[in-house]
């Protein structure tokens, strides 16, 4: 049974007889229970001789590895706070995160060191350094200070209420938030999604193409499997279709995590890879934007196997409204995951009935209490036990879900909502379109406007806008895109979600 501490969901598999079995598996090395485990501790006590005390934050720009996990449950056994940061950031981004986070403590990968260069100028709150690799002369080296460090710890009494970690928003939207989530939060997730939903077992070895740092990732990575004894794949590198299809046909994972993008690349290379080998996999978990359907019918009648998609927040930590394995409907967000509570309201605040497109709101025991130092967009977010997720849905007689776009993305058009993800769809059915995203631009009049920004298959004989205002008009009379924009590649955010915001700001390039 898992106490209180986040740390103890790694901690609790040593009193259960586990510490012999595989916990970890990287492209050189096999980690047991028992391994990371001791690690873990040594990364506790080491914090501690560093003067590292209860609720001080801890930075952790690494890559997905055993140490980044040992470095996020041995913070939080000693009641420090881990903050793991996308391994994408610019150096001012990093500056900005530290001097935000007012973190005491920076934990680098190698591969990262160059990007903490001379960071203690610009970073005052920060005290120390450890980098992986060669030691340098403002940094301690992290061979050298776990050598110190005692392997043995126990986790620290916490309240379930108490700051546990915290995770940075994505960006999806504008300027990063500082996501502050509690003790309790991690054992919901675990509990009502990996094993109430996905029917998670200790003979699960899981792949998550989504980060540690990303809330998506680390459950379905770290907490996710460790919760139940299973194991994870851990890969440092950057998801490429072809590296992905590689390492589940060498280490054969029995689930996968992806992105919607991330499905739509590799079987964008499927079909040049005979050898494509998912045998392994008893399905596979979609999350981070909507699924569109004809992805999950394009993998399914590719590879035989479902995806489970899902939505999901880093304010409630993981996935609250899913499909069911072996009940997938297709462009179908599911239903409510157990332990959870979701409602469509309108403007108002008003619960909406079956059918109709409102805000979707959210509660459970995973919510996040609050963003750090930003206490208007808190209030927006949580009201009372709800959290506003931001997104526009409608639910049908059914209980299902039905995503429609981001709330700030949606379109009125003829004083009716619009959704972007409707007409993606539509477009995205035209042979010369290989993905799109709708937004809504102001005209020279000061009225909106539908705008389709296209990315378009290789083609000797390119559609026009003409000829795709013609397709669209069929299809949605009343709703199609006026403008068209031809790009070679939509803006998105790591996690594969499309930046809206930089779109609305685009306004050049427009082919008549």
């Amino acid at each position: 049974m898992v106490s209180g501490n986040v740390a103890d969901v790694l901690f609790q598999n040593l009193r259960a007889g586990r510490k012999d079995r595989t916990a970890i598996i990287t492209t050189d090395e096999v980690w047991t229970y028992e391994r990371i485990a001791r690690l873990t501790c040594q990364v506790g006590n080491g914090l501690r001789s560093l003067g590292i005390d209860r609720e001080n934050r801890v930075v952790l720009l690494m890559v997905d590895s055993p140490e980044l996990v040992a470095s996020f449950y041995g913070a939080a056994a000693i009641g420090a706070v881990p903050v793991p940061l996308n391994t994408s950031l610019l150096v001012s981004d990093l500056h900005f995160l530290l001097n935000h986070s007012r973190a005491k403590a920076l934990i680098v990968s190698e591969e990262l060191v160059h990007l903490a260069e001379n960071v203690r100028k610009h970073c005052p709150h920060l005290r120390e350094v450890v980098t992986l690799g060669e030691g340098r002369t403002d940094t301690l080296a992290w061979d050298e200070w776990i050598s110190r460090s005692e392997s043995e710890l126990v986790p620290v009494e916490v309240s379930p209420d108490e700051p546990a970690f915290w995770l940075y928003s994505s960006g999806s939207t504008g300027r990063q938030k500082g996501v502050v989530h509690l003790h309790r939060s991690v054992s919901v997730t675990c509990q009502e999604f990996a094993v109430g939903t996905l029917g998670l077992t200790e003979a699960d070895l899981c792949f998550s193409a989504a980060k540690l740092f990303h809330a998506y990732g680390l459950g379905n990575g770290m907490n996710f499997p460790f919760f139940v004894g299973g194991s994870t794949l851990l890969w440092h590198g950057q998801p490429l279709p072809e590296m992905l299809f590689d390492l589940i046909r060498r280490f054969r994972p029995s689930l996968f995590f992806a992105t919607p993008a991330l499905f739509v690349a590799m079987l964008g290379v499927a079909d040049k890879r005979p050898d494509c080998d998912l045998s392994s996999l008893r399905f596979c978990v979609s999350a981070g934007e909507a699924l569109p359907a004809t992805t999950l019918t394009k993998w399914r009648d590719r590879f035989g196997l479902e995806i489970i998609d899902g939505i999901g927040s880093t304010e409630m930590l993981h996935i609250f409204i899913s499909n069911r394995p072996g009940n997938v409907i297709p462009g179908c967000s599911g239903r409510v995951v157990s332990g959870y509570d979701a409602k469509i309201v309108d403007e108002n605040g008003n619960a909406l009935p079956v059918g109709e497109i409102g805000d979707l709101l959210v509660k459970g025991e995973s919510s996040f209490s609050s963003y750090w130092l930003d206490r208007a967009r808190s209030q927006t977010t949580l009201i009372g036990e709800w959290v506003v997720t931001g997104d526009k849905y409608y639910r049908d007689a059914d209980g299902c879900f039905w995503y429609q776009g981001r709330s700030d993305d949606m379109l009125k058009a003829n004083g009716v909502w619009v959704s972007p993800l409707e007409l993606e769809a539509l477009l995205n059915q035209h042979p010369a379109v290989a993905e799109s995203a709708i937004v809504a631009v102001r005209d020279e009049h000061d009225l909106l406007q539908i705008k389709a920004v296209v990315v378009l298959r290789p083609s000797a004989d390119p559609p026009s806008s003409r000829e795709l205002q013609a397709f669209m008009k069929q299809r949605a009379p009343q709703r199609y895109p006026r403008r068209y924009e031809f790009v070679e590649a939509l803006p998105k955010t790591v996690t594969g979600k499309v930046k809206r915001f930089e779109l609305r700001e685009i306004e050049s390039g427009i082919k008549k």
